[in-house]
């Protein structure tokens, strides 16, 4: 059974995730279509689809897909039955704002695209986007599905869903993936069974970046039960869950050695289910996060623009070279689940995966209505929610505040009300050491630097 499907990808000129998807799309057996390019840089897309007509000549490519770039959105959106959100909204040069303008008052941040003061400001430039693509897909290709990989994660879904209910929209993300890899590192350490993500359930609760997993098994195997023993062995060095790559936190900036998610274990009784990195930017900065030192004693890194755009322009030299034919494009599937989820939601299978929609009881312990993470059936057009387990209540109370903050700071930015996304810009648990007259001259500086991405939308004074 072949299906010839249309799919439209805002942000078509990715240099990371669009390969990433034109890739597994490639060895998607039984599907065919087109690929809509779409991206404000029109370059961009321009080399990613000459990417695309080397990718078809591939003999280990299984599928056929003519890649199209569009110069406008509502052509590309036009016909699709599935839509790939995946944008950078504004440049580094806001992001340089976003992640180190905090740091003269004491705040760090190790990614600063969630929470915290960079969460915020880039939720400030990234909602307005948001509601403009919801009302695009709502009068254009209402029936389509719709795939998030934009972040912030949580907040970009909710202006999908708040814009046009009827949506059919969830937030991917791999983060849960990686917990589940050193769940497996667990359970091979203490027990000297080889397994691989796919071998074991999990299930999950909680907000994106910051979900935990309640319940892990492998057969009759509870693997939470015996990460108290993995702690004794290995927090002290840390341990990184990539096969071979264990102490790669010493080197990669986006590795860490997993020490935060164990202490949190012992501490709650859950395992915090994203990478070190995200974890510390939801909990008070004085924790994990107090300045350089601690963040090196907690064994992860934090990721600087420099090295944003070190590798960004590695990554378009790249692009070029394989647009050129001068560096082949590798086809082979890769750990992400997106196209697989997209498959099911067609047919070809059922599967159960950990994805971003609103709360209709999946989460009991979290507000109706905000966007939560848990795990939900893709099958034969439809995605179903299942009921998590409960957090333990202390756990629950971490992911309160974060939830409440996420949902207050979407209400004042859907109001353009600067002071109300203050009031939630003071209230990050990363801004947890500094006084009213601090955060509120940093959240004006900050507002300033961006000030070319705001305007249009908010009265910046």
């Amino acid at each position: 059974m072949k299906k010839r499907i249309k799919i439209c990808y805002i942000g078509g000129g990715s240099k990371m995730w669009a390969r990433v998807f034109m890739s597994d799309l490639a060895v998607a057996e039984n599907l065919s279509g087109e690929l809509a390019l779409y991206d404000i840089d029109k370059p961009a897309a321009v080399r990613n689809a000459k990417i695309g007509g080397y990718i078809n000549d591939n003999p280990a490519t299984k599928s056929h897909f003519d890649y199209v770039v569009y110069d406008g959105l509502d052509d590309a959106l036009r016909g699709a039955d599935f839509v790939v959100i995946s944008i950078l909204p504004a440049t580094f040069k806001e992001m340089r704002s976003d992640v180190h303008a905090p740091e003269k008052y004491g705040i760090y941040q190790s990614v600063g695209d969630t929470v915290g003061p960079g969460g915020v400001l880039r939720a400030m430039r990234t909602v307005p986007l948001y509601e403009e693509f919801a009302q695009k897909i709502k009068q254009i290709c209402p029936d389509a599905w719709v795939i998030n990989f934009t972040n912030p994660m949580t907040i970009c879904t909710k202006t999908l869903y708040d814009v046009f209910p009827e949506i059919k929209a969830f937030g991917c993300c791999h983060e849960v993936f990686h917990a589940q890899e050193f769940l497996c590192c667990v359970l091979k350490e203490i027990k000297g069974i080889s397994v691989t993500r796919g071998d074991i359930y999990t299930d999950a609760s909680g907000i994106n970046h910051f979900t935990w997993i309640t319940e892990a098994r492998y057969g009759d195997i509870d693997i939470l039960s015996l990460i108290p023993e993995f702690y004794d062995r290995f927090f002290e060095e840390g341990y990184y869950e990539k096969e071979g790559a264990r102490f790669a936190f010493k080197t990669d900036p986006f590795a860490y050695g997993n020490k935060v998610k164990m202490d949190l274990f012992m501490r709650y009784g859950a395992l915090a289910a994203a990478g070190d990195r995200h974890l510390v930017e939801f909990l008070n900065n004085n924790q994990y996060l107090s300045d350089p030192e601690t963040v090196k004693k907690w064994a992860y890194n934090l990721t600087s623009v420099d090295w944003r755009e070190r590798d960004q322009a590695a990554r378009i030299a790249e692009t070029i070279e394989m647009s050129e034919g001068k560096k082949p494009f590798p086809v082979v599937k890769s750990d992400e689940i997106a196209v697989d989820l997209m498959k099911a939601i067609m047919g070809f299978s059922t599967i159960v995966s950990n994805v971003n929609m609103p709360n209709r009881g999946q989460a009991p312990q979290l507000p109706l209505g905000a966007v939560v993470e848990t795990n939900c059936v893709f099958s034969n057009g439809q995605v179903k929610p299942i009921v998590s387990k409960p957090l333990p209540l202390n756990a629950a109370n971490l992911v309160m505040r974060n939830c409440l903050n996420i949902e207050a700071l979407y209400d004042g930015i859907k109001r353009r009300d600067l002071n109300a996304i203050y009031q939630v810009f003071v209230n990050q648990p990363l801004c947890s050491t500094l006084t009213f007259a601090e955060s509120r001259a940093l959240f004006n500086e900050m507002c300033e630097n961006t000030r070319k991405y705001l305007e249009g939308y908010y009265k910046i004074n």
